[in-house]
């Protein structure tokens, strides 16, 4: 299983572009991976290969209409399943309360 917390947004199409991470969003939640939506980023569980595959889903509806796209991705691959929640939740009792998140 893999974390992979990815931004992918285009360039040259103005100052805002979360029109652009709507539509990745609608992709994100329509694949049925666990994800996590941040200020910066998205992190989605899963199979290298399904996660990979809704990534490059995201890059080629976005580049229908954007000929210059930024993504940065990191990955996180370790043995096991509900990570997304299991890693804040580690770190919040090391810390003793709830943290925002």
């Amino acid at each position: 299983m893999i974390l992979a917390d990815f931004s992918m947004y285009p360039l040259g199409k103005g100052e805002s572009v979360s029109e652009y991470v709507a539509r990745t969003l609608k992709i994100i939640d329509g694949s049925g991976l666990p994800y996590k939506l941040g200020p910066m980023g998205t992190t989605i569980e899963g199979e290298w290969d399904q996660v990979m595959s809704v990534i490059t889903k995201c890059y080629e509806d976005l580049h229908r209409d954007c000929p210059r796209i930024e993504c940065t991705i990191r990955i996180d691959a370790r043995e096991g399943t509900g990570r997304l929640e299991k890693k804040i939740e580690s770190v919040q009792a090391k810390v003793g309360r709830k943290l925002r998140t």
